[in-house]
């Protein structure tokens, strides 16, 4: 009877202990910034992102920032009017010529708000 109450202490502490953990814990959160945007960006100019990697970043909707929502938005647009999934297993590029240099236009302009954000001697 001993043994008994003693294992079943320890499991009343086992699973006490996960439900108070579970209680607590937060389901956690991933917030997309501009410099995740710009790296996949680069990577994609470059040659050398993934379609997986391009859907995980781009495909991930932006709750905090609208211009960055509006960003990704005109992204996932770009895939879709100029993208060429199939052409990466082989070597190619994501994006066509026309959709690279649409996205070195939209990764210009974030760069150069980013840095405008970041600058501390704005007005």
């Amino acid at each position: 009877m001993a043994l008994f109450l003693l294992v079943f202490a320890v499991c009343l502490l086992v699973f006490g202990t996960m439900i108070g953990i579970l209680l607590v814990s937060r389901t956690p959160r991933y917030r997309t910034e501009p410099e995740d945007l710009l790296a996949v960006f680069d990577k994609t100019l470059n040659g050398y992102v993934t379609e997986t990697e391009w859907n995980a970043i781009v495909g991930y909707p932006v709750r905090h920032d609208d211009y960055l929502e509006g960003v990704r938005r005109r992204a996932q647009q770009l895939m879709s009017d100029y993208g060429r999934p199939w052409q990466v297993s082989h070597g190619g590029s994501l994006l066509s010529r026309t959709g690279r240099q649409e996205l070195a236009i939209l990764r210009d302009h974030l760069a150069a708000r980013d840095a405008l954000r970041q600058d501390p001697h704005r007005s």
